[in-house]
Formats: C-alpha cells, structure tokens, sequence
C-alpha cells in the first residue's frame, strides 16, 4: 500500500524554523550569549557592540543564529528559558563546596553559582559575592554553617533573596528581597550559626544588566550625535 500521506522533510522543517519571527525573548536568549562570550574575552566590546546591534535589528530566528554560529555557548544553551525556580528539583550533591577552617574563602566576580552551593566557615569567614556573577539557573540555593565564623553572602538588587535558618549562641541574618521581574533569580540561603554569623544582604547599586536597555540608550546615543546640525 502506497502512503499518500506527505511527510516534512527535515531539512524543510529547519528551514521553516528558520524563518520564523523572532520573540523578544529570542532577542534576550541571543544577547545573553553575547554578553557571556563578551565577558569570556571572546569578543572584543566593538564586536559585542556591532552584533548586539543587529540582534535588535534582527527579523527571523534564523537571522539571530549568525551571530552567535562562532561561539561554543549556541551549541550549549537552547531556545528553552532558564529552568524554574520553583519545583525543579535539586543535586543530591553540591556543585561547589567554598570552606575556609581557620582561614578566608571567597567566590567573587563574574563565576557562574551552580544550583546548590555549600559553605561552611569553622574559625574562619567565607564571602560568596554574587552580584557580578553569571546565572545559568532560576534557583540558587546556598547551605551555609558557620561555627566560631562569618559566611556573607551579597546578591545583586533586583534578584529574589530568601532566609531560612537560626543561631545557636550566633546570628543569621537574611534581608529578605522580592524582585519585581517574575523572571528573576531567586537566591535562597539556609544555614545554622554556632558561635558563629551569617548574613545575606544586596549589594546596593549592583544590578543584573539588561543589555538590551543598555544597548538601545548607546543606540540612542548615536543617533543624537550622528544627527546632522541645521
């Protein structure tokens, strides 16, 4: 029996996705990659510049895949969001453990905070600085311990920042954040001090950056001083 029944070849069905308009939130996926390579050293500010300017510009998904074919992060990443915050389930162990016994441990700058991170801080302090870092997940969840130690933990301002936990003869301490992005990370710290401090604050001034505000103001920046004088 013939089958009549015409099937989509799939080099037609790539073409075709191709093709399609892109979302906004297309555009946000691409420019998250440009910013990660930009910050990698893998593109120069001239390049991130130019190629985040036609990402704006940018019609179809196809036209936004160029930008981003020479870079290892589009053969990683896919077009689905950042997972949940809520409900995704978590590693049975920590991606990274940051401990410091009788000394300093600190995480800073523009590192990227697996799902569970671990710190224990026994006569000694450990600061976990996340408001320059890279986020892959919806959720960051820190357990913290500290006997006869400091954990610090900052977050950027317009991330969700939660507490749960106690002191024993110590303090812990959360100033709980609530982001007004529903999309925004969420940071939970847990933890137990003994002897000991916790904290978790905002970084004030500190902001995940939006890079397509950032981009259309220097956009705009152009304009008014590429505007001819009457």
């Amino acid at each position: 029996m013939v089958d009549l029944q015409k099937r989509p070849e799939p080099a037609a069905t790539a073409a075709a996705a191709t093709e399609m308009r892109a979302s906004d939130a297309d555009r946000d996926r691409i420019a998250d990659i440009l910013r990660e390579a930009l910050a990698e050293g893998r593109l120069t500010a001239d390049e991130h510049a130019e190629r985040v300017e036609g990402v704006l510009a940018a019609k179809t998904v196809g036209e936004l895949d160029v930008f981003i074919r020479d870079l290892p992060a589009a053969h990683r990443r896919t077009h689905a969001p950042l997972p949940p915050a809520e409900g995704a389930p978590l590693p049975a162990d920590p991606d990274d453990n940051v401990v410091a016994v009788f000394s300093s441990a600190v995480r800073k700058g523009r590192w990227r905070p697996g799902r569970r991170v671990h710190a224990y801080a026994v006569f000694g302090s450990v600061e976990i600085d996340l408001s320059e870092a890279l986020f892959e997940y919806r959720q960051v969840v820190i357990r913290a311990v500290s006997v006869f130690g400091h954990v610090d933990v900052r977050v950027p301002e317009n991330v969700s920042l939660r507490g749960t936990g106690g002191g024993v003869l110590g303090s812990f301490e959360v100033d709980h954040l609530d982001a007004e992005d529903p999309e925004a990370p969420v940071v939970r710290l847990d933890g137990w001090a003994v002897l000991g401090s916790i904290e978790g604050r905002a970084r004030r001034g500190k902001l995940i950056a939006d890079i397509l505000d950032r981009v259309h103001r220097v956009m705009a920046d152009k304009g008014l001083r590429r505007r001819p004088e009457r």
